[in-house]
């Protein structure tokens, strides 16, 4: 819907008509003609307006009315939401830049150098007349063509039936249980948490993504178990529910429609909340509530849910996990996509239904495994796509062809389009707040794990991101992160050792349908890619290059653009970017990591809008002096780049959040530097919104001035001399936020003087980098602030004293790496020690040729690597206590290491 359109632009032109933007831009003003002058009253008309249009569009939404009149004119709505952002965006630069120019003096100069600024005020002027007329249009056009539509009655209400036959997915009788595959223990789990000895009232939720099976799980159980009940009853819940809906069908099950005595459609709530309170009172009953989407539905149905201690049980299934939470921790079952075996299994069932065994033809089986892997294990699709499959002809050609056009037969089979009105129930239920968040993702390429801080940045690039508070963005941002996964939208791949998000995925069909509503209201488009090639739109916001190997279409718009990601690293790429490197004047975000350009266009400063700059794995060795212009900039990331040095003037860039920049030497990372930091540029500690910055070269100024970065997160400062070390420790201590810190020194031999190392909030993750002192253990750090510490690396610490038992004091700690660190010969791990600790690294400890562990230390270790310890002739004493070990590697062994692993194991 336009909605989110709408929504983004409301934002931006509060903040155009925020105090501190105004203030700066009345004086702009006052100078100018009538129309412009006249500005700020006719953004604020458009959004009054706006959001009344916001409005209908929800309530189009919540009523589910829907006509090609109604597309069409949704359609016009979003276009002039994106002209309107486009020209708030355009005040917004020129009015922050009147207010940089400085002196008066300094003002006249660059009028006169740049008219084009004079013209760009009246040019927006003319502008906003033009949206206020078309809004008008918009609005005289709704009354004209949609009015006769509903007789002039309003918006027609939606009944709860209605609803539920176009958007409820019910339970799913056409599957048998013989065809089922892959929910054996999450059957045997739901039986018997029905059949469990408690007496009292039990509260059960299955949940999971739409289309995963959970209804059918559900339906499944309620055949075979629900007879031992003496009553019970299944009812489906919309989002726009109403609780005498739900009450009377509940009554109408439990009864049976055929005994009901009393007219149920006379009845009040008061009379039906009594009534089943009645029926329940003496009765073991069983009650299914399917597909709720809040906590505060079950509240109010549970008015009338009678604790008789008869052993009645309610199951819910669910999409979203704050819902599933209603239930006990042993009654809470989350249904996962099936592996590839059962998808096969249940696919075969309805695709060769009619054929014995339902064996897949030797010819078809390719084809048909390529249809399998895009379901990604979603049953509900796997049987739509079967059963379409099986009234079709068993030949490759045929299957084939389906294959290709499998996301048309989505949108427009109507055997199909029960799986996308279920798929899309979750876009459909999202806050507006989260649509633009989720369908950002969809950009990324099929099974892409995308990193939790890349998207975060992103999002906050794109203004998805609202401040809360004192809440950071990046905070915000996470949160809702969090919540699509909690509504099974995005899933999480990857967690990192402390089970904080790493990364996260989209689900094939997820992506597929997220694609597809992308493209249908403009807000971005994938291009290339085997089959999912899209032309892209000239209305299209955001474009992700896949692949472009018969280059780019000429039918892109890049004045257009506010998103430009590219996965494809070719030279056609590289070439198109050059050629319209300066068009995009209202880009956010650019991305051209691994395209193999050497230079970046002067051309780059005009783009006022840019927040996101990312040439990762590029080889630019020289930013142009343009990037200074850059206000609005947020995030620069070129790392594993071969930049040498910022340009002058880079300190102008006040905005930064984020500046990530590394050179890459080594790919093996066999030597103390692997990789090379950048020298700090002039002015680097006045850019005091910085929260990431690496890596960076020491110098006696910027360690002295270190400390006014107070809103640093994460730190890597490098060629660190003893003699810098005293101050370093004094800066770092005045950083309040610091969680992610690495010093390293400029050679291996260096000793880093960390005696002092303090800090006022505890470090998450700390890693350093060359000799240490004797005293770092018995820092202020390490002795009041340890506990805080969840990851410790240290590198070259050539430590002749045993690390352990001082690490061991360390009792949070997830993951533990020594490379180089220690010179000693044996490690020995205590009984209580490391008990949190999950990964355990040890590498080139050149003398260490014995390792014990007593029973109850590393409780919890999952992962050990060992590498290049060539003295290490046995698997360490008490391996066998490492109950929890999931992965063990080890390479650059001694020779016996290998037959004495195999012994052990």
């Amino acid at each position: 819907m336009a909605e989110i359109a709408v929504l983004l632009v409301l934002k931006k032109i509060a903040i155009a008509l925020a105090g501190e933007t105004l203030s700066f831009a009345k004086p702009l003003l006052a100078k100018k003609s009538e129309s412009v002058a006249a500005l700020p009253d006719d953004m604020k008309l458009i959004s009054n307006e706006l959001e009344l249009i916001r409005a209908f569009l929800k309530e189009i939404g919540r009523k589910g009315w829907k006509s090609e009149v109604i597309e069409t004119w949704i359609g016009q709505v979003r276009r002039l939401a994106y002209d309107m952002e486009d020209t708030v965006d355009h005040f917004i630069y020129v009015v922050g830049t009147h207010d940089q120019m400085g002196s008066c003096w300094d003002y006249m100069k660059k009028i006169a150098k740049k008219p084009r600024r004079l013209v760009s005020l009246d040019e927006i002027a003319s502008e906003i007349k033009k949206i206020k007329q078309e809004l008008k249009q918009l609005s005289e056009s709704r009354d004209r063509w949609t009015k006769p539509l509903d007789g002039g009655s309003g918006i027609p209400a939606g009944s709860y039936e209605t609803e539920k036959e176009m958007y409820l997915p019910g339970h799913d009788y056409t599957i048998s249980d013989e065809e089922l595959a892959g929910i054996d223990e999450n059957k045997q789990t739901l039986i018997s948490s029905l059949k469990f000895e408690d007496p009292s009232l039990r509260i059960i939720a299955v949940w999971g993504m739409g289309g995963v099976g959970k209804s059918t799980l559900v339906n499944n159980v309620y055949k075979n178990e629900g007879s031992n009940f003496d009553c019970r009853a299944w009812v489906s819940i919309s989002q726009s529910y109403r609780l005498e809906d739900i009450w009377k069908k509940m009554l109408t099950d439990l009864i049976g429609k055929d005994k009901i005595e009393f007219d149920l459609g006379t009845m009040d709530s008061a009379e039906l909340r009594e009534q089943l309170t009645k029926t329940l009172d003496k009765r073991q009953y069983l009650i299914i509530l399917d597909d709720v989407w809040m906590a505060n539905v079950f509240f109010k149905i549970k008015e009338v849910l009678v604790d008789n201690g008869l052993g009645s049980r309610v199951i819910i299934t669910t999409r979203i996990e704050e819902v599933a939470s209603l239930a006990k921790g042993s009654c809470k079952i989350k249904v996962e996509p099936l592996g590839v075996d059962d998808s096969w299994h249940v696919f075969c069932r309805k695709a060769f239904l009619k054929d014995e065994n339902h064996i897949c033809p030797p010819e078809l089986r390719q084809c048909g495994i390529n249809i399998v892997e895009k379901c990604d294990g979603l049953p509900l699709a796997l049987v739509a796509i079967g059963s379409i499959l099986s009234l079709r002809p068993k030949n490759v050609d045929e299957w084939k062809l389906f294959y290709d056009q499998l996301i048309w037969e989505l949108h427009n089979n109507e055997n199909l389009n029960r799986v996308e009105k279920i798929m899309n129930l979750s876009y459909k239920y999202l806050p507006d707040y989260l649509k633009n968040c989720f369908l950002y993702c969809a950009m990324f390429p099929e099974d892409y794990l995308i990193h939790r801080k890349r998207l975060i940045r992103l999002w906050i690039a794109e203004g998805f991101i609202e401040q809360k508070g004192a809440c950071s963005l990046e905070d915000t941002a996470e949160s809702y992160l969090k919540e699509l996964i909690r509504r099974s939208m995005l899933h999480v791949a990857e967690r990192n050792c402390f089970g904080r998000i790493k990364c996260i995925r989209m689900h094939d069909l997820v992506r597929e349908l997220a694609i597809f509503q992308s493209k249908r209201e403009g807000f971005s488009t994938t291009y290339g890619g085997n089959n999912e090639a899209v032309l892209v739109g000239s209305y299209s916001r955001r474009v992700a290059v896949l692949q472009c190997s018969k280059g780019i279409p000429s039918t892109i718009d890049p004045s257009r653009l506010r998103t430009l990601i590219t996965f494809d690293t070719s030279r056609a790429l590289s070439v198109w970017y050059s050629s319209i490197s300066s068009k995009p004047k209202y880009l956010a975000v650019l991305d051209l990591s691994s395209l193999p350009i050497e230079t970046i266009p002067n051309s780059i400063g005009e783009l006022f809008n840019l927040r996101l700059l990312c040439l990762n794995k590029t080889k630019v060795k020289e930013l142009p002096k343009s990037i200074t212009k850059l206000q609005n900039l947020q995030t620069m990331s070129l790392e594993n780049g071969e930049l040498v040095k910022f340009p002058q003037g880079f300190s102008k860039l006040k905005k930064l959040r984020h500046l990530m920049v590394s050179r890459l030497q080594d790919v093996t990372f066999s030597g103390f530097k692997s990789w090379e930091a950048v020298e700090p540029f002039k002015g680097l500690w006045t850019l005091i919104e910085l929260q990431t910055l690496y890596a960076i070269t020491a110098s006696e100024v910027l360690v002295a001035k270190l400390g006014n970065l107070s809103q640093l997160r994460r730190l890597i400062i490098c060629d660190v001399r003893s003699n810098l070390c005293a101050q370093l420790c004094g800066s770092l201590s005045k950083l309040c936020q610091l969680s992610r810190l690495t010093i390293r020194a400029c050679n291996e031999d260096e000793v880093l003087q960390l005696d002092h190392l303090t800090f006022p909030n505890p470090l998450q993750t700390l890693s350093l980098d060359g000799r240490l002192s004797e005293g770092t253990f018995k820092s202020p750090f390490f002795l009041n602030h340890g506990n805080g510490l969840l990851r410790l690396m240290l590198f070259y610490s050539q430590l002749s004293e045993n690390p352990v038992p001082h690490l061991s004091e360390l009792s949070n700690l997830t993951r533990l790496s020594l490379i180089k660190a220690y010179t000693g010969q044996e490690l020995y791990f205590q009984a209580g020690w490391f008990l949190n600790l999950k990964e355990l690294y040890l590498k080139n400890l050149s003398r260490l040729n014995q390792i014990d562990i007593q029973e109850g230390a590393l409780a919890s270790l999952e992962r050990i690597t060992m590498k290049h310890l060539p003295e290490l002739r046995e698997v360490p004493v008490g391996f066998r206590f490492l109950k929890s070990l999931k992965t063990i590697f080890f390479s650059d062994m001694h020779p016996e290491f290998e037959s004495s692993f195999q012994k052990e194991m």
